[in-house]
């Protein structure tokens, strides 16, 4: 299993991206940092995290071959194998909120950011970027967030977690069932099938039920009077 252990870097994914180009990698190779200073989230937020407290990881996933209209397959992948993980250590109430926000209690304790490699317009490689709150106990002005510490009262050992995530990976990805993998995901959708409050692209609120995640990725919500499609850009779920 190759690993490369950093002591602080911007940002794992970048560093990951740039080895890609310089040197021979293996399937699954890892970057893990004990600090990140630009970790990145969805919507170009920041990711927050205190030294050694917290899981940092870029993982590469080699040869893929995937249509880019089925790119949402991964972040699937990624999602399952990131719940699977957390329930083998028994956190509680965990749930996916749409499209990669992993809870627990309602709280966001972990987040996903993927990045594709194309070649000849196929998905050739990606670049995963995974950052688990596990031991950090504070989060400044973000009220969402927790940890695994902070829900259990129990101290992690990043390396276990590390080694199960790699194991649960290898195992997601060895799936050829995408219809198996598809509704396992919606399943574990925070709040499908109750009724939610959203605002859309120009801060309107709506009400709505979030039924599920079309071939593109897209929250299908039912709304008042149909089915409606919204990707990432478009809508954020409030409550």
């Amino acid at each position: 299993m190759q690993i490369i252990k950093l002591n602080a870097i911007d940002s794992t994914n970048q560093y990951l991206h740039d080895l890609v180009g310089q040197m021979s990698l293996e399937d699954f190779a890892v970057v893990t940092a004990r600090y990140q200073t630009k970790g990145r989230g969805q919507r170009a937020t920041i990711w927050q995290s205190e030294k050694d407290k917290n899981l940092i990881i870029s993982v590469l996933k080699k040869e893929i071959d995937l249509n880019p209209q089925h790119q949402f397959l991964l972040n699937i992948v990624v999602s399952l194998a990131v719940f699977k993980t957390l329930q083998a250590f028994k956190i509680p109430k965990l749930s996916i909120k749409w499209p990669n926000d992993i809870l627990s209690h309602d709280k966001k304790i972990g987040g996903i950011l993927i990045e594709l490699i194309l070649k000849k317009n196929t998905i050739n490689k990606a670049i995963i970027g995974i950052g688990l709150n596990v031991n950090q106990i504070k989060f400044k002005d973000l009220p969402s967030a927790s940890s695994l510490q902070n829900i259990t009262g129990i101290h992690y050992d990043l390396d276990e977690l590390l080694h199960k995530l790699l194991e649960n990976f290898k195992y997601y990805f060895s799936i050829k069932n995408t219809a198996e993998l598809w509704a396992t995901y919606e399943n574990l959708l925070f709040r499908k099938d109750k009724p939610s409050t959203f605002a859309g692209l120009s801060g309107d609120l709506f009400s709505g039920i979030i039924k599920g995640v079309s071939q593109q990725g897209k929250l299908m919500v039912k709304t008042e009077n149909s089915i409606e499609e919204f990707d990432l850009k478009s809508i954020k779920l409030l409550y």
